[in-house]
């Protein structure tokens, strides 16, 4: 019994780890939802991604086999060639969503504002749901898969997943508020999500043994993904620093010019 109760508190901070991209994803896509409705918008997507990613966890543990049997092969030799299953089907297309989104969101912020265009329009309530949930369900398998290796012990992964997704419901809120507050922090929030795309995307193709050109794709390894997202962290840190310390200069300037 303590065997399992420790086991438990590792699955519920590796799902912390893990959920952090989701998290972000969440806080991000909500804003879609009018003002007023955002956090109910991320209790209800998130309560309902709890609801499925436990059913899918007790999918996947009785039906691995039929997620990892061969769909179909793309065998054009020397140009595309993958073996493709179901997982790695829906991780692609997951991870492909998920890039394009960001994409997305950078263009809005950097370019339509810029140029004065009108605000993105406000998405209905049920489709932000909707989003949140079909993706929640993505950075499942990654979570489950994990969880899976530590364990066989069914209703600790399940209690691991139900603790933590209230703990990303409680977090989810705090997130979006800050990135409100701190407009710089979600340029690199998307930036943050545009890595986790790719990264989305490279598990996907490994999956499915992809191979572009001659080139297979590998993995991103986790390692890599936290350390870019430290220098990313870091450069902002930076960058914003240095920045004040211009506009501070500058103002000092223009006063000494002036008297």
């Amino acid at each position: 019994m303590l065997g399992d109760l420790l086991t438990l508190l590792m699955l519920i901070m590796l799902q912390a780890v893990l959920g952090f991209d989701n998290l972000l994803y969440i806080s991000i896509e909500s804003k879609r939802a009018p003002e007023e409705k955002q956090a109910m918008v991320r209790a209800w997507g998130i309560g309902l991604a709890i609801a499925l990613r436990i059913i899918l966890l007790f999918a996947l543990i009785r039906l691995f086999k039929f997620f990892e049997e061969p769909l179909f092969n793309i065998p054009w030799t020397g140009v595309i060639e993958g073996q493709f299953t179901i997982h790695s089907l829906i991780v692609l297309v997951g991870g492909g969503f998920i890039l394009y989104t960001a994409i997305k969101e950078i263009w809005h912020m950097v370019y339509l504002e810029e140029h004065g265009a009108e605000k993105a329009k406000e998405k209905s309530i049920a489709s932000v749901i909707t989003m949140i949930v079909l993706m929640n369900i993505v950075f499942s398998f990654d979570s489950i898969l994990s969880a899976m290796a530590l364990t066989d012990v069914e209703w600790v992964m399940a209690t691991a997943i139900i603790i933590s997704g209230l703990l990303m419901i409680w977090l989810s809120g705090r997130v979006a508020e800050f990135l409100k507050k701190n407009r710089m922090f979600e340029v690199l929030g998307l930036f943050v999500l545009f890595l986790v795309g790719v990264m989305i995307l490279s598990e996907g193709g490994h999956d499915a043994h992809l191979t572009l050109f001659g080139s297979k794709v590998e993995a991103m390894s986790k390692s890599t993904f936290y350390f870019v997202l430290f220098v990313l962290v870091v450069v902002d840190i930076i960058q914003n620093r240095y920045q004040k310390k211009l506009l501070k200069a500058k103002e000092q300037a223009k006063l000494a010019t002036e008297e």
